[in-house]
Order: structure tokens, then C-alpha cells, then sequence
């Protein structure tokens, strides 16, 4: 205990980087092909959110809902839990985000996705890294294919690509809907960057673009 000095950040993992990444491999693997289904709902979210047609935002928020439970149940309760004893308190947080979006799929007027300047453009640019940019990084990082975080299956993408889209919106719940996504950035930004990857700077970017863009 007299040298608790000398410890690093990464001494108190529970997990290592190759099991850490073997377990999207494995996800990725047990619930293939719904990969393309969240894909699919991101992109049509995207375009609900930009075009804006009668009783868009409704589905935005049922999906988002649907999504966030999915996320919370299918990986971190039954994945991540099993290598991170913490996670299990971390996942009630994912089924309270899509017990607000579905209060915001049924209740009107409190999410309205019509923001224009900033807010348009700088949601729309976390949509689309947590979109088009999250498959490619195995890629870039010569990682395995397979253990690619996808949105709606990993909860990255699908906390970056929820701030994109509600940067994109406004309302009375909105405020209501930023915390959970913003916590779990945080949360995953300090595990990567413990392990020393620098796939930590993209979840702690939209935590800043995203409490920027608020100030402004």
C-alpha cells in the first residue's frame, strides 16, 4: 500500500485490450445479420431528422428507444458485464434513455427536429461518424473486421449518433435526453484511453462538440 503511487491508469482494468475487443467480435458474430437492420434505421433517422415529414420525430424517438434497450439488454448486460462487474450498474442508465424516448415518441411537441445552422451541421457530422465512420475503424487500426462497432449494435456509435441527432433537434425534452449519451461517452472515452488507444479522442470529441454547440 506504500507504493500505491506507482500504479497506472491501466492497472485498474479488469480486462485486457484483446478481450475487450474479442467481445464485439463475439456479439457481432451471435446477432449477425441485424448489423444491417441498426444500420439501415440510423440512415433513415438521418434523413426523418432532415426532411422533417409528418410524425418524423415520433419514429426517431420509437426507434432510438427500441435501440437504446437493445444496446443496454443484448451488450452490456449480457457482454460487457461478464468482463466489467461495473457495467451492471451502468445499463439501468440505457433502459431509462429509451423510457424517455418513448414518453418523447408519445408526447407531443416535446422533440421537434427542426434546428437549422450550427446545430444541423454539427449533429449531422456525429450521425455520420457514428454512422459510416465506426465500421471503417477496425480498418484503419488493422484490427479484425468482425469486431467493428456498428450503430444500434455497439454503444458508442449509438451514444454518438443519439447526440447527433438531437443536436439536430429541440424541445422540451431534449435536455432530459443529453445526459445518459454524454455519461456514456465519458465512461468509454477514459476506458480507451486507459487502454491506450486512441479511439478514445472520438466519444470525448462529440462530449465536447456536443456541450459546445449548447453554449453557443
Amino acid at each position: 500500500m506504500s507504493e500505491w503511487w506507482s500504479y497506472r491508469p491501466e492497472d485498474m482494468l479488469l480486462f485486457s485490450p484483446r478481450v475487450y475487443w474479442r467481445m464485439f467480435e463475439l456479439h457481432n458474430a451471435a446477432i449477425w445479420p441485424l448489423q444491417l437492420v441498426a444500420l439501415a434505421s440510423g440512415i433513415v433517422m438521418v434523413i426523418l431528422a432532415t426532411k422533417r415529414p409528418p410524425r418524423g420525430e415520433r419514429w426517431i424517438a420509437f426507434m432510438l428507444a427500441v435501440i437504446w434497450l437493445f444496446v443496454g439488454w443484448a451488450f452490456l448486460w449480457h457482454r460487457y458485464a461478464t468482463i466489467n462487474w461495473a457495467i451492471r450498474y451502468i445499463a439501468p442508465l440505457f433502459a431509462l434513455q429509451s423510457l424517455l424516448l418513448l414518453i418523447a415518441c408519445v408526447a407531443p411537441q416535446v422533440l421537434l427536429f427542426d434546428r437549422r445552422g450550427i446545430g444541423k451541421w454539427s449533429g449531422s457530422t456525429l450521425a455520420g461518424i457514428a454512422l459510416f465512420l465506426y465500421p471503417l475503424l477496425p480498418l484503419t487500426f488493422a484490427a479484425n473486421r468482425e469486431q467493428a462497432e456498428i450503430f444500434g449494435i455497439a454503444p458508442d456509435p449509438t451514444a454518438i449518433g443519439t447526440l447527433g441527432l438531437l443536436l439536430m433537434a429541440r424541445g422540451k425534452l431534449r435536455k432530459f435526453l443529453l445526459p445518459v449519451p454524454i455519461i456514456w461517452c465519458l465512461i468509454s472515452g477514459l476506458t480507451l484511453w486507459t487502454m491506450e488507444d486512441p479511439r478514445a479522442l472520438l466519444p470525448i470529441a462529440a462530449v465536447a462538440l456536443t456541450l459546445a454547440v449548447g453554449v453557443w
